[in-house]
């Protein structure tokens, strides 16, 4: 591990010295109380001020100048005002003096200079985003906005390139964009659905489409990821934009739980809207090296947030622990984030299946809350890879069905029909046609 550290702060400089004592790294003169101990595995640094663990992949993996590259590994996984801090500050006024620390506890380590691997990016760093929307907005000032008067969004979700494993998981992805398409068109909301894997995969997959989509599509004023898991249930709940202004994430959850519990499930980042603005590229840019392809970063990183997060399992990074503890650890990116628990845009299907059938007899669409959820997200059920984490995968089919059809009842009413019950696939006819059919819309045409 002492290896990796100082490969990577020798990245840009010939031979560097490393004063180590023991098991524990001085990271400079002015900090002597600030130690951080190389664990027995050489899994990771462990700040042994606060009791943070830097894993040694993210170190690994920066090619810097000494001091800036331990700096930028620590600024990503410690909270603001921590070490990162205190090394810029030592940094500023020349660098770390190792010299001047108590010899007979150091032994002075060379190390030979190293090829740098390049740190992971989603792309070229890009610092003047909106100056570049905005020109372009000025130039096509039309297309700002939907023919409603809207700002312009685009709704993206994803599946794999190959067929699924199991034997319906196919259909079921057919029922989850068509559910989607049928949202989009009825309000009027472009969208994308993506079957290439770019530059991450897995749980990851989501950011480098999303990145790729701002740039790509400027009039876009929200980019909306929605997993495929995840069923519109309430399909006349308009997304409220005006109730975001001045907020660039919109992502479900509670602020004491991922602020202060740092709670792995305090938000859910299967569904979250992103402005698109420099602020989005820049949170981009800080999520997504969490999950780096690469060696065994992501079991690293994985086991790191395991140890911080409230009630995570221990097993590689995903998104969304990554997010959770980015919004923790860089408390200048929360004025920019609205963690929406009013109404259901992640609703557990677990709560609210089970009453449907009571829900449909007393409400009516349009509430996307309690009394009718918005989303209805089926965590856990793997309908393409034919698993589910804690239950019945026949429980995971029956319940997603009834979702479907609650939003396909909706879809259906305006051309007469509606499915005989939640759970049939077989539908009927509610109403005749008529020969003046535009009066249901309230135009009335004198003969």
């Amino acid at each position: 591990m002492l290896t990796a550290v100082a490969a990577a702060a020798a990245a840009s400089a010939g031979t560097i010295n490393v004063f180590v004592r023991s098991d524990t790294v001085l990271t400079s003169a002015r900090n002597r109380k600030r130690l951080f101990h190389l664990k027995p595995p050489g899994r990771c640094l462990e700040d042994r001020t606060s009791g943070s663990c830097v894993p040694s992949s993210i170190v690994r993996s920066l090619a810097l100048p000494p001091d800036v590259a331990l700096l930028e590994a620590l600024n990503e996984v410690l909270p603001q005002g921590g070490l990162g801090a205190r090394m810029n500050s030592a940094s500023k006024e020349g660098g770390f003096h190792p010299s001047t620390t108590n010899s007979s506890l150091t032994q002075e380590v060379e190390v030979q200079k190293q090829a740098p691997r390049a740190p992971f990016k989603l792309g070229p760093k890009i610092h003047n985003w909106d100056q570049q929307r905005a020109a372009w907005l000025a130039k096509y000032p039309h297309k700002r906005l939907t023919p409603q008067g809207r700002p312009n969004m685009i709704l993206v979700t994803s599946s794999p390139p190959e067929p699924c494993p199991a034997a319906t998981g196919d259909h079921f992805l057919l029922k989850s964009i068509k559910n989607k398409m049928d949202y989009c068109r009825l309000h009027m909301i472009e969208i994308y659905y993506n079957m290439a894997i770019m530059e991450m995969d897995d749980f990851w997959i989501k950011l480098p489409i999303i990145r790729k989509l701002m740039v790509s599509h400027p009039e876009a004023e929200w980019i909306w990821w929605m997993d495929s898991d995840a069923i519109f249930t309430d399909m006349t709940f308009d997304f409220p934009v005006e109730k975001y202004e001045g907020r660039n994430l919109v992502v479900h959850g509670w602020d004491k739980a991922v602020y202060e519990d740092k709670a792995w499930v305090g938000l859910n980042a299967g569904i979250f809207l992103l402005r698109n603005c420099q602020w989005s590229l820049d949170l981009l840019d800080m999520w997504a090296p969490l999950g780096e392809k690469y060696g065994n970063h992501k079991n690293e990183v994985g086991d790191f947030l395991s140890k911080e997060l409230l009630g995570r399992p221990n097993f590689e990074v995903d998104d969304q622990a990554a997010l959770v503890w980015v919004l923790y650890s860089k408390p200048e990116l929360r004025p920019h984030v609205f963690l929406e628990n009013s109404y259901h845009l992640h609703g557990w299907w677990v709560d609210l299946t089970a009453h449907f059938d009571e829900m449909i007899t007393k409400y009516h669409p349009g509430d996307g809350g309690s009394k009718w959820p918005f989303i209805t997200h089926f965590v856990g059920c793997k309908f393409c890879a034919g698993k589910y984490n804690s239950s019945s995968l026949e429980r995971c089919y029956y319940e997603v069905e009834r979702a479907f059809n609650l939003a396909d009842n909706q879809v259906l009413k305006p051309y007469g029909y509606q499915h005989e019950s939640l759970s049939s696939v077989d539908v009927k006819k509610v109403s005749d046609e008529v020969t003046h059919p535009l009066e249901r819309l309230g135009i009335r045409l004198t003969d």
